[in-house]
């Protein structure tokens, strides 16, 4: 099994990239920070199926995290990366250091209004700044047809429809179903820094706010079935529950119209780790 390519510079990349092109192929790109699981390649698998030639960027972006610590604390598994993404394949690896992104005297910022601003955005201010300005540059440098994420951020996912929309950028955004644990836990980078007795009660938020659903579509009243679910995280040993909202899919705002598409999100701590997750309604 042959690992792809790692390239660390654009002038690189896009040596490889207009090869591509001039052969007619179609290019996709998987964004990731590295620290990759199945999630992560189920991604990837979507892009070897629908695109010629399949390139994963692996950075952990310094501009969307506003607690240096979890920046510090990421995961850098650069080698079992490689190694995974081996097993799809990939046709190239683009891991840039972070002057090759944000080259001294880098002041310019992207940042998207409207679905950014709920929910992670007001619990983790700047964050979809950093996600839409790196967005926005590794598809300028990728010069990609079609790029891929997970429905499991899916506020992020709306954030970077609204961007491609806005800006007339011309990739084609696919949104992926969320990868799971046989339990039911939404797979994440994260998940390995839970100790063993928070990984086996981890696997609630996700049951918690699926009945909430289930009780909302057979007529219980919103309100009622957010704070049961809420009641169960907390009775199941959780540290505190941040946030658990019925949404508008689309525009990500309080939405009592079950005509409309919604979707339920929350976010939990759970020793020390913020867990995420969503589910339709």
């Amino acid at each position: 099994m042959t690992t792809a390519p790692i390239v660390r510079t654009v002038e690189e990349l896009r040596r490889h990239v207009r090869a591509w092109k001039a052969a007619g192929e179609m290019v996709g790109v998987v964004p990731t920070m590295g620290a990759l699981h199945e999630g992560h390649l189920s991604l990837a698998r979507r892009a070897r199926k629908e695109c010629e030639r399949v390139i994963t960027t692996i950075f952990v972006n310094p501009k969307q995290f506003n607690n240096p610590d979890d920046l510090k604390k990421y995961p850098r598994t650069e080698e079992a990366d490689a190694a995974l993404l081996a097993t799809v394949p990939v046709d190239l690896i683009f891991a840039p250091q972070p002057e090759e992104v944000y080259p001294d005297g880098f002041i310019t910022t992207v940042s998207v209004g409207g679905v950014s601003e709920p929910l992670e955005g007001r619990m983790r201010p700047g964050h979809f700044d950093g996600v839409a300005t790196v967005v926005t540059k590794l598809f300028g440098m990728t010069m990609a047809d079609r790029g891929y994420f997970g429905q499991k951020d899916w506020q992020q996912l709306q954030v970077v429809l609204r961007l491609v929309r806005d800006l007339n950028i011309p990739v084609h955004i696919v949104g992926c179903e969320t990868i799971r644990e046989t339990d039911g836990l939404a797979m994440s980078s994260r998940n390995v820094r839970l100790t063993p007795e928070g990984r086996a009660k981890a696997h609630v938020l996700y049951e918690a706010i699926m009945a909430a659903a289930t009780d909302i579509r057979a007529g219980q009243s919103d309100r009622m079935a957010i704070r049961e679910a809420a009641e169960a995280i907390r009775a199941a040993g959780f540290d505190r529950v941040e946030y658990i909202e019925l949404r508008d899919a689309e525009t990500l705002m309080p939405s009592d119209d079950p005509a409309r598409a919604r979707r339920m999100l929350a976010a939990a701590w759970l020793d020390g780790v913020r867990l995420i997750d969503n589910i339709p309604v």
